[in-house]
């Protein structure tokens, strides 16, 4: 006689709340996206994920940091995964080029992963022009160990750049990953036009820019 053996790996009520966080997560990242991390308060976002009680955020997620760090967190984990196959890429490379496309690249492909439209680029650029939140972003980045090594091998292969040239350089590369980024997403969901057909076009935009900026001539 066969015995039928009950799967409690996972409860209902455990992918109810599973569910439920992945719902505020999504429309959090949303709302902050369009409107603005201080624009949009936690009841607002438990009402639009379609919860009955206010504080439903609060209750999975905590305070607003807790919130914006596990919306980052959802993403990084995949941008890390590619960001490991593309360094395995080009192991041994001394072309700025090639550590620069491990930069740019698994952000432009996990954004066109996602399908359409996306939010995930104007809430990061939210975040990164948040002096509160912003250094949550940056701590969720550098916890990746792929993305320590892409910046490590591009210091190496810039030598004779000055410690205050690579800080400033590497600031711009910063702002302009996220923000070409957000501005291509914003143009892809208002149905506008954009200067590259899609996120691999765009990726190759930014590569060539970035690339520039850091082989670039500097001023004593």
């Amino acid at each position: 006689m066969w015995t039928v053996v009950a799967d409690v790996g996972r409860t209902p009520r455990a992918e109810q709340v599973g569910a439920t966080r992945q719902q505020i997560l999504t429309t959090a990242e949303r709302l902050f996206a369009e409107q603005g991390l201080y624009a949009v308060s936690n009841r607002q976002i438990s009402a639009a994920a379609g919860q009955g009680n206010n504080t439903a955020v609060g209750y999975h997620f905590g305070a607003k940091a807790d919130l914006v760090r596990a919306i980052m967190r959802r993403h990084t984990a995949r941008v890390e995964a590619l960001r490991q196959d593309a360094v395995a890429a080009v192991d041994g490379s001394r072309d700025v080029r090639d550590w620069v496309s491990c930069l740019v690249r698994p952000v432009t492909t996990h954004l066109a992963s996602l399908g359409e439209p996306t939010w995930f680029a104007r809430f990061s650029a939210q975040v990164m022009t948040d002096p509160a939140f912003g250094v949550i972003m940056a701590e969720e980045a550098l916890a990746e160990a792929s993305l320590r090594h892409v910046v490590d091998t591009l210091m190496r292969l810039l030598p004779d750049m000055p410690a205050d040239v690579r800080e400033d350089r590497a600031a711009m590369v910063r702002h302009l990953i996220v923000h070409v980024c957000a501005e291509r997403e914003r143009a892809v969901a208002e149905g506008t036009a954009t200067p590259r057909a899609t996120w691999d076009e765009a990726a190759t935009g930014l590569i060539d820019a970035i690339t520039g900026l850091w082989t670039a001539p500097h001023t004593a």
